[in-house]
């Protein structure tokens, strides 16, 4: 056997069994895109035992990489927990796709048994020899004979990538709050639960220190909680308010004392 079988009958199955079977078995978007991607990696791992680099380095960075990008923008848009709706929206929607499945299989069945039963076995360099070169064959490939389907495909994507936009708008049940509304609602927090109505304080004001660990202190000297990171918080690093608080209000006083003694 040569190297491209042996690469073949390595990266088949994983590709099949492992990533293809698991995209339809995964019920997590996230999993399946995983899935896909595995799939696409394998592919590029057979185009390169196959000597056709231009199509290795394709498959690994359009495909791999801006296509799943898109895959996974979509995931981001519609949520990955949002459940999935039952509710058949398209009438004959089930039907039109078993037909489809159908079809497909149909096509890999009968392409599978015609590569099998015979017709010319012709290699990469003897199909590459009318034109030149790998790159030019497919160049005269997708720009000539195929260029009808590369379209529709290009077509495809721009309808996944509109598909993806509406299904990140969410239908608004409320007008949008102006800054108007956002000020109102403020003063109303403020008049009820005595929320500050303005910015939250800075942390590491105090002096000598200037991290974030360290909370910052109101007028009167007491710690302001509201400065700090509520993580940091559960972490247990917040420097020790408290005692530091003591120590500005002792600094105070004394500074107020001497200013009246040299009054």
């Amino acid at each position: 056997m040569s190297g491209a079988e042996i690469t073949f009958w390595i990266a088949a199955p994983l590709m099949v069994v492992a990533a293809a079977l698991g995209l339809l078995v995964f019920r997590k978007a996230v999993y399946s895109a995983l899935c896909i991607a595995f799939v696409m990696i394998n592919l590029a791992v057979l185009y390169a035992s196959l000597d056709a680099m231009f199509l290795t380095f394709v498959q690994i960075i359009v495909y791999t990489g801006a296509i799943m990008m898109l895959f996974l923008f979509v995931l981001m848009l519609v949520g990955v927990d949002s459940p999935d709706s039952m509710v058949e929206t398209l009438k004959g929607q089930r039907w039109a796709a078993g037909a489809a499945v159908v079809g497909m299989l149909g096509l890999i069945v009968f392409g599978i048994a015609g590569a099998l039963s015979g017709g010319p076995k012709v290699g990469l360099d003897a199909a590459n020899a009318a034109y030149g070169g790998n790159v030019e064959s497919l160049a005269a490939l997708i720009f000539g004979r195929y260029v009808f389907i590369f379209e529709l495909t290009s077509a495809l994507l721009i309808t996944a990538a509109i598909g993806a936009m509406v299904l990140g708008q969410h239908a608004r049940t409320k007008p949008k709050a102006t800054q108007a509304d956002l000020a109102a609602e403020r003063m109303r927090r403020y008049a009820t639960d005595g929320v500050h109505p303005g910015t939250l304080p800075n942390s590491g004001v105090l002096a000598r220190h200037n991290s974030i660990a360290t909370p910052a202190l109101l007028p009167d000297g007491s710690v302001s909680d509201a400065s700090v990171s509520p993580t940091l918080v559960s972490r247990g690093v917040i420097v020790d308010a408290p005692a530091m608080s003591q120590i500005t209000a002792t600094a105070f006083d004394q500074v107020e004392t001497a200013q009246e003694e040299d009054q």
